[in-house]
């Protein structure tokens, strides 16, 4: 490779190189290097954070990742580093499989007995439209039902698939991060990628089709009428959240009328970009609902009902 797969659009539209005019790296050495090499780090700084919240889930963690870069690119030689783009890539790589593996390490809980699945920190807008610090948190994330079924594969799985399938990493390239042969690194991307493809399809393109198959899902359950909700729901419905997972659609509209009063304080919301609904009591956060549409009837419904998820989210967008 040239080294300069991993320049942003202005760097290239400006003739930047990771190499120099006269094939010298750029970005290392005195002060003045030192300066630069900040300002190469900052070009890709949104990649990088966009790397660490698809392996992490969570904004504040892939924020903590990026920097932790940082400090180690700071602190090493850089005069060989010919793409620094793919170095600082793997470097995140390596930290967040690290958080990843940590995080596994201090559960407490036997994973034999989590019926749940983690769920990851959602990213909320109002569905009128976000505002500018909004819309560069959106731009940043992914779909909820992407990030749920990330949480379910082991971390060397999942960066596999992150760096490979989703930011066109080599094979060869992400084998040095996992410590695996590139044969086995592919093994790994193709056993999460099926994961993947299983549990988060493709939602239905159009919005407003969105919010009235949601909005009709939400009247069903409010007034407690269970063929309504089967209506509406695809007969291998998924619904997922920390507590636990349920499929078929009778069994997710007999949940549904179960939680039915939660349903009659809904607020829709965009949740990481799509189709959702908060649940607000007292003016406080208490659960989150997120959709996947597909062919017109609700495929997946993601659940987040932690406090410790709900607590930092801003819903102050709701109040008009």
């Amino acid at each position: 490779m040239s080294g300069d797969e991993f320049l942003t659009p202005e760097e290239k539209a400006e003739g930047k190189s990771e190499v120099g005019p006269e094939g010298k790296r750029n970005g290392s050495g005195s002060a003045g290097g030192t300066e630069i090499l900040a300002l190469r780090f900052e070009a890709h700084r949104a990649r990088l954070r966009a790397v660490a919240h698809r392996m992490l889930g969570s904004l504040a963690e892939a924020d903590d990742a990026v920097q932790e870069a940082w400090l180690r690119l700071s602190r090493s030689d850089t005069s060989e580093v010919v793409n620094l783009g793919g170095w600082l890539t793997t470097a995140v790589g390596r930290i967040c499989l690290d958080m990843l593996r940590s995080r596994r390490t201090r559960r407490e809980e036997p994973l034999d007995e989590q019926p749940g699945v983690r769920m990851p920190e959602p990213v909320l807008a109002p569905v009128t439209g976000a505002d500018p610090e909004q819309e560069a948190l959106l731009a940043d994330s992914v779909g909820l039902a992407l990030l749920v079924v990330l949480e379910t594969l082991s971390p060397a799985e999942r960066l596999a698939f992150v760096l490979h399938d989703l930011f066109a990493v080599p094979f060869e390239e992400v084998a040095t991060v996992v410590g695996r042969s590139p044969a086995a690194t592919r093994q790994l991307a193709s056993r999460a990628r099926r994961r993947v493809q299983g549990g988060a399809p493709a939602s239905d393109a159009d919005p407003d089709r969105q919010r009235a198959v949601v909005d009709a899902f939400l009247a069903a359950a409010r007034d407690g009428d269970f063929d309504g909700l089967v209506a509406v729901l695809d007969p291998d419905v998924v619904a997922r959240s920390g507590a636990g997972v349920t499929t078929g659609a009778a069994a997710v509209a007999s949940g549904a009328i179960t939680f039915g009063r939660l349903a009659a304080v809904g607020r829709p919301a965009l949740v990481n970009g799509a189709v959702g609904v908060v649940g607000l009591m007292e003016g406080r956060l208490v659960s989150m609902l997120s959709f996947t549409v597909v062919h017109g009837r609700i495929a997946v419904i993601d659940i987040v009902r932690e406090p410790e998820r709900l607590a930092g989210l801003d819903v102050t967008f709701l109040d008009g």
